[in-house]
């Protein structure tokens, strides 16, 4: 599993917001200019969490973005599936991956389906609240 530009950028965007609560909708150069993206390419990923509703987003003056929920109700999970094709460890426990004929033999699958549970678990274990504050994200979670 490797983590694109996109999914990580989607990522930095949301904790932007959650961190700029008070200034109403933010305007995407704003988002731009601190996080240091290029504004043309955020507009591809603003559209896609938009359109997911994870995001609102007014036009004109005074326009921009803003959070629909309150950061603790995102999890770092929903963002990256959300912008990631898949967070599996390989391809036979994607999502829409056609059934392994060699599941039933398949000494190593027990490996990638708990590897799988484990991503999943931490990444759906930390909000937005969290990396809010750094000095708390993840630190409590248990194996």
């Amino acid at each position: 599993m490797l983590i694109s530009t996109k999914g990580r950028y989607a990522l930095r965007v949301m904790t932007d917001l959650a961190e700029h609560p008070s200034e109403g909708y933010v305007p995407l150069k704003e988002i731009a200019e601190r996080q240091e993206i290029s504004e043309k390419y955020l507009e591809a990923i603003i559209k896609i969490l938009v359109k997911a509703r994870l995001l609102n987003g007014l036009r004109g003056k005074g326009g921009g973005y803003k959070l629909t929920k309150d950061p603790e109700q995102y999890t770092v999970g929903s963002i990256l599936r959300l912008t990631e094709d898949s967070l599996a460890p390989v391809t036979c426990l994607e999502a829409h991956a056609d059934a392994c004929p060699r599941a039933a033999e398949c000494r190593t699958l027990p490996v990638w389906q708990g590897l799988d549970k484990v991503i999943n678990d931490y990444l759906d274990h930390i909000t937005l609240a969290d990396l809010t504050h750094p000095d708390s994200a993840g630190n409590d979670y248990v194996i």
